[in-house]
C-alpha cells in the first residue's frame, strides 16, 4: 500500500472514529414539536400494549432471575411520576419497587454519595425504579454547590464506575432524562398552585431550580456527554406532551429490557401438568400455544 493510499486510509478511519462520538453526544434540545396524539384512543390503545409487553418482559425477568435498574431524572414537573404511575400500573408490585429519592438524611451525608444507592440494588428477577438518583451529586449539587469542585467532577467517573459493576453483574440499566420547556413548566407549576389535590405537589425548591435553568441545562448536557455509555446510554423523553411522553417512555423501556431476552416463558413443568390435570380432573388435551 503506497503512502498515499495508507493516509487515505486512517483518515477514513478518523472519520469514522469521530462520527461514533458524535453519535454518543446527547445534548438538550429546545424545540418541542407537536404531540403525535390528537385523539386519546390511539394514545390509551399504544399505552396498554406497551405496558402488556412491559408486562411479559417483567415475567421473563422474574423467570430468568435477570435484574434491571430503571433511572428517571428531569426537570421539576416534567411528568416522571406520572409515567412511573403507567409503568408500574401492570407490573406484578412483588417484582418492582420504585425508590423516590431525596435529599440525603446526616447519616447519609458522611457516607460517599453512592452509599445509599447499593442498597437498592435490584435482587433477582426484579426490577428497581429511582425517582431521581445518584445523578444528583452531578446535577443539584452542582448547581447549588453542595459539592465540592472535586467531589461533583470526580463523581462521573465513580457514577460510571458504580453502573458498569452493576452492568457486569447482570442488571440492565435504563436512564431517562424527563424534558420539557420553561414555559410548559410555568404551566404545571400554576396547574399545581390552582389545584387544592396537588398543590403540595409545588415546593419552594421547585421554583428556586426553575431560576437556575441555563445552570442546569450546562450541568445535564456535561452528565449526557461524560455518563452516556454502552452499558448504560441515556434516552431523552420529551416530556411537553403527557400522552406522548408515557408512551416514549414505557418503549424506551421495553425496547431496552426485552434487548437480546428470550420473552416467551418458560416450558411447562410435565410433572405439574400432569398432576394438576388429574387433581383438576381435566380431560381435554392442551393446545400447544398454551406452552
Amino acid at each position: 500500500m503506497s503512502e498515499k493510499e495508507q493516509s487515505s486510509v486512517m483518515l477514513s478511519e478518523k472519520s469514522e472514529m469521530q462520527k461514533q462520538e458524535n453519535a454518543n453526544i446527547l445534548t438538550l434540545q429546545h424545540e418541542f414539536p407537536a404531540s403525535r396524539y390528537t385523539d386519546k384512543e390511539t394514545y390509551k390503545a399504544e399505552e396498554k400494549a406497551l405496558q402488556e409487553q412491559l408486562f411479559h418482559i417483567q415475567q421473563a425477568y422474574f423467570h430468568q432471575n435477570r435484574r434491571a435498574l430503571i433511572v428517571f431524572e428531569g426537570w421539576d414537573a416534567s411528568g416522571k411520576g406520572g409515567a412511573i404511575r403507567r409503568v408500574t400500573e401492570k407490573l406484578d408490585p412483588r417484582g418492582v419497587r420504585v425508590i423516590p429519592v431525596a435529599k440525603p438524611d446526616e447519616i447519609d451525608q458522611a457516607k460517599h454519595f453512592l452509599y445509599r444507592f447499593w442498597h437498592h440494588v435490584p435482587a433477582p428477577g426484579n426490577m428497581t425504579i429511582f425517582d431521581r438518583s445518584h445523578y444528583g451529586r452531578v446535577l443539584v449539587e452542582r448547581v447549588d454547590q453542595l459539592a465540592s469542585d472535586a467531589q461533583w467532577q470526580r463523581g462521573y467517573r465513580e457514577i460510571n464506575e458504580f453502573e458498569e459493576t452493576l452492568h457486569n453483574s447482570g442488571v440492565r440499566i435504563v436512564k431517562l432524562f424527563m424534558h420539557i420547556s420553561a414555559a410548559e413548566q410555568r404551566k404545571r407549576f400554576e396547574e399545581r398552585l390552582r389545584n387544592p389535590y396537588k398543590r403540595w405537589k409545588l415546593t419552594a425548591e421547585d421554583l428556586h431550580n426553575s431560576k437556575q435553568r441555563n445552570h442546569y441545562i450546562n450541568a445535564i448536557n456535561d452528565m449526557f456527554n461524560k455518563t452516556n455509555t454502552p452499558f448504560a446510554p441515556w434516552k431523552i423523553i420529551d416530556g411537553e406532551h403527557k400522552w406522548q411522553a408515557r408512551v416514549d417512555v414505557l418503549r424506551a423501556i421495553v425496547e431496552r429490557l426485552s434487548l437480546e431476552v428470550n420473552i416467551m416463558p418458560p416450558p411447562i413443568d410435565e410433572a405439574l401438568l400432569e398432576m394438576a390435570t388429574k387433581e383438576l380432573n381435566i380431560t381435554d388435551e392442551f393446545s400447544s400455544d398454551c406452552f
